[in-house]
């Protein structure tokens, strides 16, 4: 929804900088996510991130959309019902005032199994530094994320890990990974908005607005 990046040059990137592995998280959808599995040379994680009234979740490892607006404990179950992993991405917000706390009770994360504990696209470090103690105080796994929505992007926040099977040996490896990388200006968010912006006023002015089914196919397009 706030994003146009082809799946084409995601894959030409990755390669460029010698990524052999990218999860991709869109909102609300894994379309484009299976689409580039389809595409790419290397492995693709199939992800979503999921909108619930206490905040994001992130789902690995999916087969199917999650929709939007469930509870946490349904969407963990639903993440649960397809064999995923659960994730909290930036758990304590980008910005000041905006953050997932409610998402960071004793009753979700017992049934979490990683946090964000870096994120490129995280203004402040006491974010971080928030999210690094959470997953230490409760054991779970760290990981980062770029939130790449522009191409270069793409490889801003990463993990070096040995290579895994499937999701059952992902987190063993994961426990074994180094988080590097650095990050994104502030600035990068302004693409977002206009991104947004251009597909809202598309879809406004179009003489005959796509269905569902049809905006799906054409949003893969904007996967990262």
């Amino acid at each position: 929804m706030d994003c146009y990046t082809p799946l084409e040059k995601i894959i030409a990137r990755c390669n460029e900088i010698g990524i052999n592995c990218i999860a991709v998280a869109d909102h609300g959808t894994i379309a484009g996510a299976l689409k580039l599995k389809e595409l790419a040379p290397f492995r693709v994680i199939v992800a979503e991130e999921i909108l619930t009234p206490g905040g994001e979740l992130m789902g690995l490892f999916l087969t199917e959309t999650i929709p939007n607006g469930l509870s946490p404990q349904e969407t963990i179950a639903q993440i649960r019902g397809q064999g995923g992993l659960i994730g909290i991405p930036h758990p304590f917000g980008r910005w000041p005032l905006q953050n997932s706390n409610k998402l960071t009770s004793p009753g979700i994360l017992s049934q979490v199994d990683i946090i964000e504990v870096f994120n490129a696209r995280t203004v402040f470090r006491s974010s971080s530094t928030k999210a690094w103690k959470l997953a230490s105080e409760r054991g779970l796994s760290v990981s980062a994320g770029s939130d790449a929505h522009t191409i270069r992007e793409i490889g801003r926040a990463y993990v070096e890990m040995p290579e895994f099977d499937d999701s059952s040996d992902f987190l063993d490896c994961l426990s074994q990974g180094k988080i590097l990388g650095h990050r994104s200006s502030p600035f990068i968010h302004f693409s977002s908005i206009w991104a947004k912006a251009r597909k809202r006023a598309a879809f406004h002015f179009h003489p005959n607005p796509p269905t569902s089914r049809q905006r799906d196919h054409t949003e893969r397009k904007g996967s990262c």
